[in-house]
């Protein structure tokens, strides 16, 4: 057992990590461990960076420089309606948009960067639809735009994945739109 910030960490076994990493490969998704040359260097100066990232889609999105659009899950139609012009735009201009893939704001940055550039933070893992009316939206993302996880597959997310996932968005980005 190690010991980090006061809490003890259980070191996977190897035959754990084997079955992850080769459902990782099932799933058409890839490693980004920091340290490498594709992981994101700016994330790569947070102090508290992920050690490996699960990623599906153009791992290129990754090297231009990004921006966040985040906002209300309950958001009214015309705050959607300007959130998804605004990504469109963004992401037309050469600025790939972030988001974490929530109802509301998220979704609409989402699917108005689809065509030009966007890159899903998701809490839970790559193979974990959430909301599950997300489900075409980030199985296209993962198609057209790039997927990011930091938790295993099958994780479902919990409330306390939330920041975390949070702290990827603005760990990637250049600035954040709220």
């Amino acid at each position: 057992m190690a010991n980090r910030g006061g809490r003890s960490l259980k070191i996977a076994d190897k035959a754990a990590i084997e079955r992850e990493m080769g459902q990782v490969e099932r799933l058409g998704a890839r490693y980004l461990l920091i340290g490498s040359s594709q992981y994101p260097a700016i994330l790569a100066e947070m102090e508290n960076a992920p050690p490996a990232l699960i990623v599906r889609g153009n791992i290129d999105l990754l090297r231009q420089n990004l921006v966040a659009i985040v906002g209300a899950r309950n958001a009214s139609a015309g705050a959607c309606r300007f959130a998804r012009g605004l990504a469109y735009d963004l992401s037309s201009a050469g600025l790939p948009v972030v988001s974490g893939l929530a109802r509301g704001i998220d979704t609409a940055a989402h699917v108005g960067a689809l065509d030009t550039g966007t890159i899903a933070v998701i809490a839970g893992g790559i193979d974990v639809t959430y909301p599950p009316e997300n489900s075409e939206l980030q199985a296209t993302i993962g198609d057209r735009g790039l997927l990011v996880a930091e938790m295993p597959p099958g994780t479902e997310p919990r409330a306390h994945h939330f920041p975390h996932r949070n702290r990827i968005i603005a760990g990637l980005s250049l600035g954040t739109l709220v």
